[in-house]
Parts: C-alpha cells; sequence; structure tokens
C-alpha cells in the first residue's frame, strides 16, 4: 500500500500594478510554474493593496484581469495550484484587523518601504499605506503555508509576519504555522537595461530600461540591442562591466547556461552580437506566454469562472484559519 506524502505549502501573492517585466518572470514567476510540481500551492492577484495608492477605478478593474490572465498565462493551472484574487475572499481584511490590534506602532514605523513610498505620495500618506504589512501577513498566515518565496525587497515584510504570528501563538495559542523565507534553486535579479546598477522596474521614465513579459518580438530585440554596456569588448562576467554583466545573467537565466558556458559561447565575439542573441532567446521565452495571454485576456467568461472557483477554494481554508484565531481571542463564533 503506497503512503501519500503531503506536499508542503507556498504562498504568493501579486500586485495588479500594470505591466509586469523580464525580471519579474526571472526574478520570480518563472519558478512558479514549477513549483507546482513538487508544493502545494496558493497563488494570488493582491488587489487590496493596490489601492495604498489612488488608482483610476476601470485602469484597476483591468489590471486585476490582466494579472489574472498572465498568471494562467504562465502556466499556473488551476487544477493543481489555488489562484484567486484577494478581495473575493473577505478574511483577508478581517483577520488584518485583528493582527492589527496584536501589531505595535514602532514595529509598523520601521518599515521601510513605507518610508519610501510615502516619498514617492507625498499627496497620500494614508493610514493603509503605514498599516498593510499587516494585511501582507494575514495573506500569508491564513493559509498555513510552509514557505513564502521572497525576494530581497520582502524580507522584512515576511519577518513582521513571523514576529505577528509567534506573538499571536504566544498570547492565545497554537494558530498559526511560522513560515520560512523561500529561495528558489534558480532566480535571477535583473537590473535596468539603461542603468545597470538599478533594478529593472516598470516605473522606469525611460520605456528602455526594462522588458514588459507581453512586449513583442521586435520590440524587445531593439531594447536589448540600445542596452548599455561597458566601452570595452568581451562577454566577461566583471564588477567592472556591470552593463554586459546584467546580459550574461538574462542570458543564462533563459537558456540554462552556466555563466562560463555562456562567456566561452560568445569567446571572441563582440558586443552587438550578444545583444542581439539576448533579445532573441528572451523574445522566443516569452512568445508563448503573449499569445497564450492574448487567448485568456478576450475570454473574460473563462477567467471570471477560474477566479470565482479559486476564490471557494481558498476561503474554505482561510475560514478555517480565521474562526480559530477569532475563537482564541474570545469572540463568540
Amino acid at each position: 500500500m503506497c503512503e501519500t506524502i503531503e506536499k508542503k505549502k507556498v504562498l504568493s501573492c501579486i500586485q495588479p500594478s500594470g505591466m509586469l517585466t523580464l525580471g519579474n518572470y526571472l526574478g520570480a514567476l518563472k519558478n512558479w510554474k514549477m513549483m507546482q510540481e513538487e508544493f502545494d500551492c496558493t497563488f494570488a492577484v493582491a488587489d487590496l493593496h493596490a489601492i495604498t495608492v489612488r488608482q483610476e477605478p476601470a485602469k484597476l478593474r483591468s489590471q486585476i484581469y490582466s494579472t489574472y490572465a498572465l498568471m494562467l498565462a504562465l502556466g499556473l493551472n488551476p487544477e493543481k495550484s489555488t489562484l484567486f484574487i484577494q478581495s473575493h475572499v473577505p478574511e483577508h481584511s478581517q483577520l488584518s484587523w485583528l493582527l492589527s490590534c496584536n501589531t505595535q506602532f514602532g514595529e509598523m514605523s520601521r518599515m521601510t518601504q513605507f518610508k519610501d513610498k510615502s516619498a514617492k505620495h507625498a499627496d497620500n500618506v494614508n493610514v493603509g499605506l503605514f498599516s498593510y504589512p499587516v494585511l501582507m501577513a494575514a495573506d500569508i498566515l491564513l493559509y498555513k503555508p510552509d514557505f513564502v518565496p521572497v525576494g530581497a525587497d520582502q524580507k522584512q515584510h515576511l519577518e513582521i509576519a513571523r514576529d505577528i504570528a509567534e506573538r499571536f501563538n504566544r498570547l492565545y495559542g497554537d494558530v498559526f504555522t511560522i513560515p520560512e523565507p523561500y529561495i528558489p534553486k534558480t532566480g535571477a535579479r535583473v537590473m535596468s537595461l539603461q542603468d545597470p546598477e538599478k533594478k529593472m522596474s516598470k516605473s522606469d521614465d525611460n520605456t528602455n530600461a526594462w522588458v514588459a513579459i507581453l512586449d513583442d518580438r521586435d520590440t524587445i530585440i531593439r531594447k536589448f540591442k540600445r542596452a548599455v554596456t561597458d566601452s570595452g569588448s568581451g562577454v566577461i562576467m566583471s564588477d567592472e562591466k556591470q552593463g554586459i554583466s546584467n546580459l550574461i545573467t538574462i542570458y543564462s537565466a533563459v537558456t540554462g547556461k552556466s555563466v562560463s558556458e555562456t562567456e566561452k559561447e560568445f569567446d571572441g565575439k563582440g558586443y552587438g552580437d550578444f545583444k542581439l542573441a539576448v533579445g532573441e532567446v528572451v523574445a522566443d521565452e516569452l512568445a508563448p506566454i503573449r499569445e497564450k495571454y492574448n487567448e485568456l485576456i478576450t475570454d473574460k467568461s473563462l477567467l471570471e469562472k477560474y477566479f470565482r472557483e479559486g476564490a471557494d477554494k481558498a476561503e474554505k481554508v482561510a475560514r478555517k484559519t480565521y474562526f480559530k484565531a477569532m475563537k482564541k481571542v474570545g469572540f463568540v463564533i
């Protein structure tokens, strides 16, 4: 008789903040499809987080649909994973209040992203912008994941979620699983194509600095041809050659070749040849995603079917955790 081995749980969320980049893809999203085979995965469009910055309603609605369609186009399978929209599961907001009452003001004051976003949006420094790490903690803790994939800019948020969970468990008894950070076996930190000292970001005013996952082939290749490199020669990974090193990182991440294999492949070739090659492999990698996305985004009824089913599936888990927390605190359930 075969023993069924229960998979470890993983949770990851993504904001519907517009066009996702090659940096998002190689840094995290590419791994999500592979993680489905190894883990019991829950993925959400974190739309509640988007409104800490003022949004145009029609645009936000469109971006929520777009982000969900892109998750499917990346290969996330609703039959293998739970795929839903955060605001469709009310327990996220409800648990956030419970956790807010068990989070210290000083803890939130020390969050670096609040300081950064306050500076960028000085006309709208709202309470949600201050306390959204508590909502992020609720997003995580509701599903009792063993692991949460994090990049360098998200480590502080996972740490505060762990601190809140440990405090709650200490005060009221065992309710929440304390999640561990998950560092993927593969994952690349992709820098700007125009300023390789900065991380690739869609908020960059120079559109040649970043590649969108949904860019067409000609656009992708043109952006790589214009990528900034140093004045030397030789396709070599080096701290002194940040532009070419960034391109090597991208090429290696897409092709699966090691840095040394990439350096050997382009030994004796110029930057022009290499930039074209990187553009072509990236375009080839992203083409099937763009094609699938274009097919899905026109079928709203299918998207709605998937995200309604995903929300039902997610809420069954979330409700159980939320009610347990409420009961432990002393509420009448």
